[in-house]
């Protein structure tokens, strides 16, 4: 469980410039999150989360309380990303949501095979996808209870 006023950290796993960049200014217009940190593949994904390379320092690295991670991604794709994240026994309590564009029944299915927290599809229209990071963001950071992390 998150405490009031404990800093809160998410992890945003988004190889799209332009995605990124309207995750980041939603959050941070609504101050959803105390930091909100973006890595560009699912290699710098994993290096990030099990503290590998630039990452080894838990003071550039601190455990996030929430991962948003896009599905198609560059260097490790996304489902393999969630299903190693799943698999680690200090990680797999962080709730892992997929952004995506993708509306396939596949990679739906695929995502909740491997214990995703929630699947959701990007909206094309900015309003639409403003109003998505916002409610996302109280959502999974301020109403929801999470288990405190190590």
């Amino acid at each position: 469980m998150t405490q009031q006023g404990e800093a809160l950290t998410i992890l945003l796993v988004e190889d799209n410039d332009d995605h990124a960049e309207l995750v980041i200014r939603t959050f941070e217009d609504h101050v959803i999150a105390n930091q909100m940190l973006r890595v560009c593949d699912g290699r710098e994904a994993l290096d990030y989360l099990f503290r590998c390379g630039n990452y080894e320092s838990p003071l550039i690295s601190p455990r996030p309380n929430l991962i948003l991670l896009d599905l198609r991604l560059p260097k490790v794709d996304g489902l393999e990303v969630l299903q190693t994240i799943k698999q680690s026994e200090d990680l797999r309590s962080i709730p892992v949501v997929m952004l995506t564009s993708s509306e396939s029944e596949k990679d739906v299915v695929k995502a909740y095979a491997n214990y995703a927290n929630s699947f959701l599809v990007k909206p094309l229209d900015f309003d639409k996808f403003s109003q998505l990071m916002k409610d996302l963001g109280y959502y999974w950071l301020c109403w929801n209870t999470n288990p405190q992390l190590r």
